[in-house]
């Protein structure tokens, strides 16, 4: 394992998945401290990673090497981490191949496409010691752990339910189009992976957010996931719950799209639930606004999309993601604490590269990423199994009462790209 003495040593990365977020997030690390390189871009897409080279070339002062297959990144033994923006259902598979590479990950959200993911994931981390870093932000926010430590401390009183919305303002239709050709310059078959061998549509290529086999839902696991990792972390990372119910459906618009567009779930903790309603309708919803996530203020807390209602028995907390801060009200709406926030994405990237020159634990550390990527699982099994209420053991990571809910736990690998038993 390389050793680092300087907190400026070099750090080679490489990127694998060159859309919008992997370019933010790839030029953005590079940037976050002294003597960070990128090596490679890869995508399966020859038609992106051109604004990303383009940059880093700027930043770095030379170009980094486009290449279409992973596994050429997991190959260099300069590489010492691996920065995944791939859809879903690459995060976990592509995470093990780099640990038993020995290379450190940033992973993007949702971290997992199914429950049995999680534990392949943090089993990899630990046996080839690698930094695991999910990349749910919130858990670099200092003003999360700030909410943290009121709600510890009792000023909340005993907790009893929390709310957490992600009430996205506006949705499109699925325009479902015919199989086709492959599009020149697109590896398809890298581009599947580990989901089913299907022939080229653009519905799945451009739309995957409306499929099953590539994501949790644009709404469920595209920005929920951040929510409820954020709600986790203010309570102090609660366990599993140990059940779940989940009722929606494709309600705005009548196409063939999988995934609904209106989800309410409900998780029982046992001393208290925690309700999630995700939806994707409602232009007068909206998300905290760059001078709120950068700047002393609040948002207007009825329409704010993502926003967390925490009640206490002594008084009720709200509290934004990605910055926006928390405010806390008592008896006739009396303000009693409050904290400004701010958007903490470059923190966050920050602390990756710091984890991986000191070898500690980093904020979004891979085992509470599983936590939170699990309730995004156990809402869609319920909701995929009919709106049913379904039992979770805790210890097992499985459904009582649902074997076909464990089968979606499990989810399925194309030969070739199987995830290993004992990674």
């Amino acid at each position: 394992m390389k050793s680092y003495s300087s907190a400026n040593d070099k750090v080679v990365l490489a990127l694998i998945g060159a859309g919008g977020r992997g370019t933010q997030v790839i030029l953005g690390m590079q940037q976050c401290t002294p003597g960070i390189e990128v090596k490679y871009v890869c995508d399966v897409d020859n038609q992106r990673g051109g604004r990303a080279i383009n940059e880093l070339t700027k930043q770095q002062g030379f170009a980094p090497k486009r290449v279409e297959d992973m596994r050429e990144t997991f190959d260099d033994k300069d590489i010492d981490a691996v920065v995944i923006c791939t859809p879903e259902h690459w995060h976990a598979l592509a995470t093990v191949w780099a640990c038993q590479a020995d290379k450190d990950v940033f992973v993007e959200k949702n971290v997992t496409l199914n429950i049995s993911e999680g534990p392949k994931m943090i089993a990899a981390a630990k046996k080839y010691n690698r930094i695991v870093q999910c990349g749910t932000q919130n858990r670099s926010a200092e003003y999360a752990f700030s909410a943290r430590d009121y709600i510890k401390s009792g000023k909340l009183g005993n907790i009893v339910h929390v709310k957490a919305y992600c009430m996205l303002p506006g949705g499109k239709p699925l325009n479902l189009k015919p199989d086709s050709e492959v599009p020149e310059g697109l590896n398809w078959d890298l581009w599947l992976g580990p989901a089913e061998k299907v022939p080229y549509n653009v519905s799945r290529h451009k739309g995957w957010l409306d499929w099953w086999a590539y994501n949790g839902g644009q709404a469920m696991s595209g920005d929920t996931s951040h929510v409820i990792d954020l709600a986790r972390l203010v309570l102090g990372d609660p366990d599993h719950p140990v059940s779940v119910y989940c009722t929606g459906g494709r309600v705005l618009f009548d196409d063939k799209a999988e995934i609904p567009d209106i989800q309410t779930v409900t998780f029982d903790y046992g001393k208290y639930t925690l309700s999630c309603v995700t939806s994707k309708f409602g232009k007068y919803m909206s998300k905290t606004k760059p001078e709120i996530r950068y700047g002393e203020q609040f948002p207007d807390w009825q329409l704010n999309s993502t926003r967390i209602e925490i009640f206490g028995t002594e008084g009720m907390m709200y509290l934004g993601r990605h910055g926006g801060g928390w405010q806390v009200f008592s008896e006739d709406r009396e303000l009693v604490a409050q904290e400004y926030g701010m958007f903490p994405d470059n923190v966050h990237q920050i602390d990756f590269i710091n984890s991986i020159r000191t070898r500690k634990k980093p904020n979004g550390d891979i085992l509470e990423g599983h936590k939170s990527a699990t309730l995004i699982h156990l809402a869609n099994s319920s909701y995929r199994v009919g709106n049913k209420q379904l039992l979770f053991d805790v210890e097992k990571e499985r459904f009582t009462n649902s074997p076909e809910g464990n089968l979606l736990s499990k989810g399925t690998y194309r030969k070739g790209f199987e995830m290993p038993e004992i990674v």
